[in-house]
């Protein structure tokens, strides 16, 4: 197997099936003892810092104004 130009590698048919890895399923990549581990994120087991603000902001501005916001 080669990783692309991109760094992207094929997961193998057999181990997607076995591992029920679909579309859209979260994945995270991790070193251990000199080894990359690839590793299936199960729903709700890791924490994701900021999804809990999804949503909550008002919607009074448009995205320019945001970005206009951030560029000054």
């Amino acid at each position: 197997m080669k990783v692309t130009i991109k760094g992207q590698v094929t997961i193998p048919q057999n181990l997607r099936e076995k591992h029920g890895i679909t579309p859209n399923t979260e994945v995270e990549f991790r070193e251990e003892n000199g080894k990359i581990i690839l590793e299936k994120i199960i729903s709700g087991t890791k924490t994701r810092p900021f999804k809990r603000f999804r949503g909550i902001a008002p919607a009074k501005m448009s995205t320019d104004e945001i970005m206009a916001l951030t560029r000054k």
